[in-house]
């Protein structure tokens, strides 16, 4: 049976997340090459399709998009490169690299089909290896400019080293794939970029434990051990009642250095079973009309599922308090690799990203223990009985 590519997406996805929870590399490795296969077999077939009309409009309308110079240059060399008998010397003497179009492309697509990374402040450092992240939150002050209020405003300013955490994307390519020409292979590599860096990307956002990936939102900020941060001891939520919701917004309210702040852009992040078997049922009320309704929530959060928060527990937190950064490494080149080989007549690719996450104080998100979340009062009220007066 044929799969469209979101169920193909999802599939990888799912995949992916167990891989990563269980921290087997081997896992991993098949997931993506599930994916390769899945992805390159609904491409071949568009391909197949489109035969005939491969003009603009059809090809957009399958998917692919215009490419600029640029791209074509890059696309056409890189074909000529995989092709040939040496491709590791061939792919070294490929001036071109990728362009920064494509990985803007890339991340706009992930921005898209994954919510939590819209949400948060993520940003495009291209071949940045630093980045300087500012905490805006109560550095703004009246009066004479002294040392001590020039100390407060450059304390703000926290540097992010991107190349203490790696992401390498592996691309594997059949060769016969290249004779369908750079349009059909720019979104190719555009796809399995996308997925592969968003699902490990989110699990390091969320969860990450901070040695050679970002620090999640649900770590402390210190206290590591050999370079791992020790999750954050989890806050009991029993309902979404005022008074439940209360004690941890007023936590979040207040940042490490005790100065106040408005809690807006609420998140609630929850594993996707935690949220249709816990979360949903909390959430959900009947209106006078009968009908139910999922937004019984007494401050405003948007609700975000995410394989990557672990089962019984939840995340509550301002999207705009983490930041988090990817960029393609200097030269942005894609390397040969012999590494991994799934089918004959395959060779797979890689190109290294080099970037970074945390939140920006320890108040902006709280990790809760969602596991005896009750459910919302469905009560009912007759009062068209017979003795109703």
């Amino acid at each position: 049976m044929k799969l469209t590519i979101e169920e193909i997406r999802g599939k990888f996805s799912a995949a992916m997340s167990d891989a990563i929870a269980k921290d087997d590399s081997a896992a991993i490795t098949a997931a993506l090459g599930v994916f390769a296969e899945d992805t390159q077999t609904y491409i071949m077939d568009a391909v197949s399709a489109a035969r005939g009309g491969d003009d603009i409009a059809v090809l957009a309308g399958r998917g692919s998009h215009t490419l600029t110079k640029k791209e074509s240059e890059y696309y056409n060399d890189l074909i000529g490169a995989l092709k040939s008998g040496d491709v590791k010397n061939a792919l070294t003497s490929v001036n071109t690299v990728l362009p920064e179009t494509v990985i803007e492309q890339v991340f706009l697509d992930i921005a898209v089909s994954h919510p939590l990374l819209e949400k948060i402040s993520f940003t495009n450092t291209k071949a940045l290896v630093k980045w300087f992240v500012s905490d805006t939150t109560g550095t703004a002050v009246w009066g004479l400019l002294t040392d001590t209020i020039t100390a407060e405003v450059g304390a703000a300013f926290s540097e992010v080293d991107l190349t203490l955490a790696k992401l390498s994307a592996f691309i594997p390519v059949n060769n016969a794939y290249l004779d369908l020409g750079p349009e059909w292979l720019d979104r190719y590599v555009r796809e399995i970029l996308t997925e592969a860096i968003a699902v490990q990307l989110e699990a390091g956002i969320v969860d990450g434990d901070g040695k050679n990936k970002p620090l999640g939102m649900t770590r402390q900020l210190t206290n590591a051990t050999d370079g791992v941060y020790p999750r954050k001891p989890a806050v009991g939520l029993t309902s979404f009642d005022p008074p439940g919701l209360a004690p941890i917004l007023a936590t979040i309210a207040v940042t490490t250095s005790g100065k106040a702040r408005a809690v807006t852009d609420l998140l609630f992040i929850v594993n996707p079973a935690d949220y249709y078997t816990k979360v949903y049922p909390a959430i959900t009320i009947r209106t006078a009309d009968g009908r139910f309704t999922s937004d019984a929530l007494p401050f405003p959060m948007t609700v975000v599922q995410s394989a990557a928060v672990p089962a019984g527990f939840a995340v509550i937190g301002m999207a705009n308090r983490y930041w988090a950064g990817l960029g393609t490494q200097s030269g942005g080149k894609l390397e040969y690799s012999d590494e991994y080989k799934w089918l004959e007549d395959l060779r797979v690719y890689r190109i290294k990203l080099y970037g970074n996450g945390r939140a920006l104080d320890a108040n902006s998100f709280v990790y809760v223990d969602i596991s005896n979340l009750a459910p919302a009062d469905l009560s009912v009220f007759v009062t068209n009985s017979a003795d109703f007066t």
